[in-house]
């Protein structure tokens, strides 16, 4: 099997293992979206990488105390944001449901984050740039579609349920767009950091695969530190913490520990593949694993009921917005190769 095949293997691994992470939130009880989404953060970006990463991994100090304090504040800095952007996922997949959230969420990190690793790896030229450009302008039609495809389905169920909370559908889209800007910061950490990081956890005697762990373990804490805090704040100002002690929080904690280990493990995972991929990984296999996202969790919401009371026309709206994403996805994959 050759590089290519694996890396694009395990880009569409990632992205489905991505596309499903958040599917188990539905069939929580008891709590409030803070107890369910502070407790997801916690596992996913503290307990699930502190975990793998020292239980999997030689040398940890070792490799980290190898590179350079620039490269590990950039990572840092790109971290936080992609954080802050991750956090804002939840809350809109809270506001405007999994299919919609993902796609308008994913979009925005494919528009912009297939972008940045330019500024590391440098610019295209000639018929690669012409043709990334051409298949950006698809995902961002997709985007608008998807979101327009989101302000029918509201009014769709205001028709239905006319006492319904109006204004929902408008503030989710929002926050999903704004949180995907925010969380391209991961492709610009995976990015700066994989190179250095590589050579050091080779160094230490790993094998290929688990610079992965390596490039994820900075990620991860340093996007916990702003949610941690955050939620804090929400699960004290809502007064949530006596949710915890509801009958059913051993279930709700076996579904939010899948969420925790699918959300990182698709990370890793991508990791893997950017890796495999060459020179192109951050931006094919950056494209290939969040299109692979957004079809998942767009099939799983259709399969869970979020869209069985909408109208035709809102369906096809998001039909044609999630066919022209992946269309963009096609073309920029091909203009990389050029």
């Amino acid at each position: 099997m050759t590089d290519l095949t694996t890396g694009i293997g395990f880009a569409l691994i990632a992205g489905l293992m991505l596309g499903l992470y958040a599917l188990p939130q539905k069939y929580t009880q008891g709590f409030k979206e803070e107890n369910t989404w502070a407790l997801f953060f916690m596992l996913t970006m503290f307990v699930v990488p502190i975990i793998a990463t020292f239980g999997i991994m030689n040398g940890v100090s070792e490799v980290f105390s190898a590179i350079s304090s620039e490269v590990l504040l950039t990572m840092v800095g790109a971290s936080i944001l992609w954080g802050i952007g991750v956090m804002m996922w939840g809350k809109a997949i809270h506001h405007i449901g999994l299919s919609l959230g993902f796609s308008l969420f994913i979009g925005t990190v494919i528009l912009v984050g297939s972008l940045l690793p330019f500024f590391v790896d440098g610019v295209p030229q000639g018929n690669a740039l012409i043709a990334i450009v051409l298949g950006l302008s698809f995902v961002l039609f997709g985007v608008l579609a998807n979101g327009r495809a989101g302000i029918l389905r509201e009014k769709d169920n205001l028709e239905q349920e006319p006492n319904g909370q109006q204004g929902s559908m408008t503030k989710g889209i929002s926050i999903a767009i704004i949180g995907g800007l925010l969380a391209t910061g991961f492709s610009l950490a995976n990015a700066v950091g994989r190179p250095p990081l590589h050579e050091a956890s080779l160094a230490q005697g790993n094998p290929e695969w688990v610079t992965a762990l390596a490039v994820m373990f900075p990620i991860f804490l340093s996007g916990g530190v702003i949610m941690a805090g955050y939620f804090a704040w929400q699960l004290s100002s809502k007064k949530a913490w006596s949710s915890f002690k509801t009958p059913h929080v051993s279930k709700n904690v076996l579904l939010i520990l899948m969420m925790a280990f699918f959300h990182y493990a698709a990370s890793a995972v991508f990791a893997y593949s950017a890796f495999k991929l060459g020179t192109s990984g951050n931006t094919v296999g950056y494209a290939i694993f969040n299109t692979a996202c957004v079809v998942t969790a767009i099939v799983s919401g259709i399969f869970t009921g979020e869209w069985s009371q909408t109208s035709s026309k809102a369906r096809r709206t998001m039909y044609s917005g999630l066919a022209s994403m992946v269309t963009g996805i096609l073309i920029i994959s091909v203009g990389n190769n050029f």
